[in-house]
């Protein structure tokens, strides 16, 4: 059974450390989660790919430290190395980025990602690891401090794999406080649309996509969230929704359900009602709900020969009546024509060249971060390339997007 009370990894702060080949990423990270987390090693290349660890970091909360490998990696694997750290990079909430002062040459790699972290607005620590020497450190810290224009400074740190540990530990995380987004972690999934006291009734098709005896992730994190929020909670399937409402003294303020459920749903409501489905309040809490919004109107711009990108983040084994694989594309192709191409990536396969498709449809999103979920939406926008979600697509399809509450 799904655990209520457990933060889901996409919930998470996403640190992500960033630096050259032996600066001392896998010992800071060692340090910060108080565990051999990272292995430690002089042989360069020791981090092959990114590791993501979830812990609890006082007084940061929940969070996913991200382990990269070096960024001037020039092993024969290095090409896919660093494609794993640019996906890294863009799962990032806040960054470290290490730089070593025992390293005798330029730090144009490390400022080279420095520009990129400042241009996509990511706050960053630059760390600057001395590993107990004197070799003109501070000089090194003042010139990153400038290249940060007031941000924030370069903080030193003595020795990351274990001179001043505690001290260390504490000083970072400090400096990691103080860059974290004010408002983060204050959404909710439901938004401005409930109040406590409030009856929310959420409609639930238990198809083969939700696994036997489990909920599926948005519908446990909704539930959770509507409890916190001291809502009474009604919980049925499609097939009972007319014997539940039977049953209920008033209508619900709130009706949340399925996308795939929603004419249905919408047919047998109650009038006063307000509907929206679990896509639909993802759309806004891990997206761009105008832009999704926008997106959909696209929607009635595509023909036979038109090209379509689902992009869900699931990488579950297809299924016989997936939303995404299947559903979706039977709604797109019984109005445009079976000539339109519809292709499906999972997970984090998102291709960098989006210009070939008419329209993208993205998942919810439950399973990624906010801070990716908007990177893919950047994609899309950079290159005018109209993207929504399932939810808000299928309202458009069903002819209700302006009937629902988002």
């Amino acid at each position: 059974m799904a655990e209520l009370n457990s933060t889901p990894n996409a919930n998470r702060l996403h640190i992500g450390i960033f630096g050259r080949t032996n600066s001392g990423k896998s010992s800071l990270i060692n340090l910060l989660t108080g565990q051999k987390t990272s292995i430690v090693s002089e042989v360069a290349g020791t981090t092959t790919d990114p590791v993501y660890k979830a812990m609890e970091i006082s007084p940061l909360g929940a969070c996913v430290i991200i382990d990269t490998p070096g960024i001037e990696d020039n092993s024969s694997l290095g090409a896919q190395r660093l494609e794993k750290t640019k996906l890294a990079m863009e799962k990032t909430d806040v960054a470290i980025l290490v730089f070593a002062a025992n390293f005798q040459g330029n730090f144009e790699e490390e400022y080279k990602l420095l520009e990129i972290f400042q241009k996509e607005k990511v706050p960053v620590l630059c760390l600057v690891n001395s590993f107990g020497k004197i070799l003109g450190e501070d000089k090194l810290k003042d010139t990153i401090s400038e290249r940060l224009h007031g941000d924030s400074d370069a903080l030193l740190v003595a020795d990351c794999s274990g001179a001043g540990g505690a001290d260390n530990r504490s000083n970072i995380i400090g400096a990691l406080s103080k860059l974290m987004p004010e408002d983060y972690d204050e959404e909710f999934i439901t938004g401005s649309l409930v109040r406590e006291d409030d009856l929310v009734l959420l409609v639930m098709p238990q198809d083969i996509q939700a696994p036997k005896r489990r909920l599926i992730l948005p519908q446990v994190q909704t539930i959770r969230e509507l409890l916190d929020r001291k809502c009474t909670v009604v919980s049925t399937t499609t097939d009972k929704l007319e014997f539940t409402l039977s049953r209920l003294n008033e209508a619900p303020q709130l009706i949340i359900t399925d996308s795939q459920a929603f004419k249905y749903v919408y047919e047998h409501k109650p009038k006063e009602s307000r509907l929206t489905s679990f896509s639909v309040l993802f759309a806004a809490y891990k997206g761009d709900l105008k832009y999704y919004v926008e997106g959909a109107r696209f929607i009635d711009s595509l023909n036979e020969k038109s090209r379509v990108l689902i992009a869900e983040c699931c990488t579950h084994a297809p299924l016989t009546e997936d939303i995404g694989r299947v559903k979706i594309p039977r709604l797109l192709r019984k109005r445009f024509g079976e000539g339109l191409q519809v292709d499906v990536v999972s997970g984090t396969d998102f291709p960098d060249e989006l210009t070939k498709y008419d329209l993208v449809i993205q998942c919810g999103g439950c399973m990624f971060n906010r801070r990716y979920i908007l990177s893919r939406i950047d994609k899309a926008r950079m290159v005018s390339v109209p993207m929504t979600n399932y939810g808000v697509a299928i309202a458009h399809l069903t002819g209700i997007l302006d009937k629902i509450v988002m």
